[in-house]
């Protein structure tokens, strides 16, 4: 449809109620036919109740149900929402963190400062935290998020402004979370985890618009943080819990999907109601777990370079979202209409907002903000990192028999990592050139970029 849009037919006989469609060039959209991404987003399309298009974003690649980096908005009153277009890691998103200091100032207390960093925050699969929840407190965070971290100590007023929805999605509701989620919760916060998450230390080595990277704070040579992760095994468990119950309740409803990974129930039927008020309270669960390893992060930081707070004023540039769905009014055809906006993998660009997007450990990350164009286009979406090339077992065999943590060292970046493969898993090969999936939205006009991240040192699980 041009250079930056590409468009699935839509086909009745596979059931798809709209066309879909993908935001990229034609070398990312090359890559993306050597997965099932692409017939995921048809299947998408075949959602009750969507409206528009079945979408996806340039660092799309083949997921659970809904592929990774998809969009689908389903009628809020007619239409159905999905666990698996929404994702396991509920919230799983990203918040950036901005110091008064340049990072040529800390050069020589790097290692010391990543060896802390990686002391201090738990990382690894099925990992614990200092934080130990009974059951009301658990409750509060699931309804309060980050605001019960702040007012726990983990932080201040200052950085609740900063983060999406406030940091709280309403309507959480904890009694739908099942019991064991909540076990799997209860001891996670403040958790890193495996996989993809990670905390990276930064610099700004490109600023694209002065104004926009004044206002948020920022300037060529600043020290960064980034953080990624999200709800861990609670959100995991509701995914999981949730799927089974759309399962068995798709019959009852007479829906059908072409594949059972999509399992879906009406939005204002007692089983929608019951998961997104589990959705929610998962969210918020996850937005208070980037809260209190932000704060563990700024006391590492003073700890190691000797500085005080106010010196030091590690501070929330912002916090986004993604594997998350959300009531929203778009203009569809002419009219507005109350839509559920399941982003999976993807990230809010909203006019203004801004827009964090992890690229891979050896290379960089950006910082976007929203626009109107994407209000038009994508339901005021955009994409949330660069997306994987390679599986986890196929980056493994890819890395055999070399040292990872050694080239990412030969590139400047310290690494530090708990599982024996991590660092294989999540080499910079096993992803898309995150400049790639940037320079299409940035391209297309459904974000724009402010500025650039190189990574100093990370740490994973």
């Amino acid at each position: 449809m041009g250079p930056y849009l590409w468009r699935i037919p839509q086909d009745a006989s596979r059931g798809m109620r709209v066309p879909g469609l993908v935001v990229a060039d034609e070398h990312l959209i090359a890559s993306m036919g050597s997965d099932a991404s692409l017939e995921q987003v048809a299947n998408g399309a075949t959602l009750p109740g969507i409206v528009k298009a079945a979408m996806a974003m340039p660092d799309l690649h083949q997921g659970y149900g809904l592929p990774v980096g998809g969009v689908v908005a389903t009628d809020a009153h007619r239409g159905v929402v999905s666990p698996g277009a929404i994702g396991f890691d509920i919230n799983c998103g990203v918040r950036l963190l901005s110091a008064s200091l340049a990072a040529a100032e800390v050069a020589d207390r790097m290692e010391a400062l990543v060896d802390a960093l990686y002391a201090t925050i738990p990382t690894g699969v099925g990992s614990r935290g200092a934080v130990s929840l009974e059951p009301k407190a658990l409750d509060d965070v699931l309804e309060r998020g980050a605001a019960w971290a702040v007012a726990a100590g983990y932080g201040v007023d200052q950085d609740l402004q900063r983060i999406e929805s406030d940091g709280c999605l309403p309507g959480a509701m904890p009694s739908t979370v099942s019991a064991r989620a909540r076990e799997r919760g209860r001891r996670q916060l403040g958790t890193l985890g495996s996989g993809n998450h990670f905390l990276e230390v930064q610099v700004v080595d490109v600023v694209y618009d002065e104004p926009a990277a004044r206002a948020l704070g920022l300037y060529l040579g600043q020290l960064t943080v980034m953080i990624h992760t999200g709800s861990r095994g609670l959100g995991h468990q509701v995914c999981t819990d949730y799927l089974d119950v759309a399962g068995k309740a798709l019959r009852r409803y007479g829906i059908s999907v072409p594949d059972r990974q999509l399992a879906c129930v009406p939005a204002e039927s007692d089983e929608g109601r019951a998961y997104f008020g589990a959705m929610r309270a998962a969210a918020n669960f996850a937005f208070a777990n980037r809260q209190v390893l932000t704060q563990w992060a700024r006391q590492v930081f003073e700890r190691c370079l000797g500085v005080g707070a106010r010196d030091l004023d590690l501070s929330v540039v912002y916090d986004v979202a993604h594997n998350i769905a959300k009531e929203e009014d778009h203009d569809v055809d002419g009219a507005r209409r109350r839509l559920i906006v399941h982003r999976k993998g993807a990230t809010r660009s909203f006019p203004g907002q801004p827009v964090l997007v992890p690229g891979d450990m050896g290379r960089y990350s950006y910082l976007l903000l929203g626009t109107e164009v994407a209000m038009r286009e994508t339901f005021g979406s955009t994409c949330h990192g660069a997306g994987r090339l390679l599986s986890r077992t196929a980056a493994v065999k890819a890395a055999r028999g070399r040292r990872i943590g050694e080239e990412l060292r030969a590139r400047g970046v310290l690494a530090r990592a708990t599982g024996r493969d991590a660092l294989a898993e999540e080499m910079p090969e096993a992803y898309k050139d995150v400049q790639d999936v940037v320079d299409v939205v940035h391209r297309f006009g459904i974000s724009t970029r402010v500025a650039r991240f190189r990574p100093l040192a990370v740490i994973k699980g």
